[in-house]
């Protein structure tokens, strides 16, 4: 009988122990998670484009929320020494683009490494815009999406966001709406292979009411808005065939926003997603900036 309890306390031990691995295994593949923030120079003045401000902001909020997260920030653009870059998990692109001088397509060979390896990208408002042709092929293999240059309009407007996704980058989102600089009419791939619509809403017919131009509007928008009513997706995430992820977000131009719970949220949500750290079922929490603590960020990084 001894034996037997002997041999029964024994197995109980082992089996506990080998939980205990188990479960100190799974906290571990969620540990040091990094993520690596590229906020370019800030470029329209206070109130907009405050891409240092908007991804010091981003990156607090990241490491106070998650202790899986080291969330580090890269002022004024592309980092001097490349090696903060290759033991990233995603890297955050918060910046002006723009035509084939956009910072990640001067950059292409060292970014398609690290697509290689599988790091998430994330690209925020304008970074997401880059010449049609082979930069944007590339976009189109990173993120699943861009802004291209007479398809695309950039006017600023409310958008309604009334649904959500069952997606990890959606928990915890209420509905909200919210004045910004909105971009639509996005360039994705066909049939939208590996694309989440995220955020989506219906432009009003006011967003087109400027003459035809390279940012302003265009036949192909006005059919697909206009005339077809088609809803437009504004931030998207994207799987990769390598594994890695990617997430478009076309909102991001007035600072303030980033005090919205939930528009800040949702960009939380996808940085985290992007670089597969879990998310919980209310999403990432976070505190509400001040208005003081916003203006403190205003200030230029040189």
């Amino acid at each position: 009988m001894m034996d037997r309890i002997f041999t029964f306390i024994l197995c109980l031990t082992l089996c506990s122990a080998a939980l205990a691995q188990d479960n100190s295994a799974a906290k571990g593949s969620q540990k040091n998670k990094k993520i690596v923030f590229i906020a370019g120079p800030d470029s329209h003045g206070k109130g907009e484009h405050e891409h240092n401000g908007g991804c010091t902001l981003l990156a607090k909020a990241l490491n106070d929320s998650m202790p899986v997260a080291n969330a580090v920030v890269v002022h004024n653009g592309w980092p001097q020494d490349e090696s903060v870059l290759d033991d990233a998990d995603a890297i955050v692109f918060y910046l002006d683009g723009g035509g084939n001088d956009h910072l990640t397509f001067v950059h292409a060979a060292k970014m398609d490494k690290l697509a290689a390896k599988g790091v998430g990208f994330v690209y925020l408002h304008l970074a997401l815009e880059v010449a049609a042709g082979a930069p944007g092929d590339r976009f189109l293999k990173w993120i699943g999406g861009y802004f291209e240059t007479n398809w695309s309009v950039n006017p600023v407007w409310e958008a309604h966001f009334a649904a959500f996704p069952d997606h990890p980058v959606a928990r915890g989102v209420k509905p909200f709406n919210i004045t910004d600089e909105w971009y639509y009419h996005m360039r994705f791939p066909a049939g939208m292979k590996g694309v989440t619509p995220i955020l989506q809403s219906l432009p009003p017919e006011s967003t087109l009411d400027k003459p035809d131009g390279t940012h302003s509007n265009n036949q192909a928008v006005r059919e697909a808005v206009i005339t077809r009513k088609e809803m437009q997706t504004l931030a998207w995430t994207f799987e990769r065939p390598d594994s890695g992820r990617g997430f478009g977000f076309t909102g991001g131009h007035m600072h303030k926003n980033w005090q919205n719970d939930n528009f800040r949220k949702l960009v939380l949500n996808a940085i985290a997603w992007v670089a597969k750290i879990d998310i919980p079922a209310d999403g990432l929490p976070s505190a509400t900036p001040t208005d003081s603590e916003l203006n403190a960020l205003t200030k230029r990084v040189n």
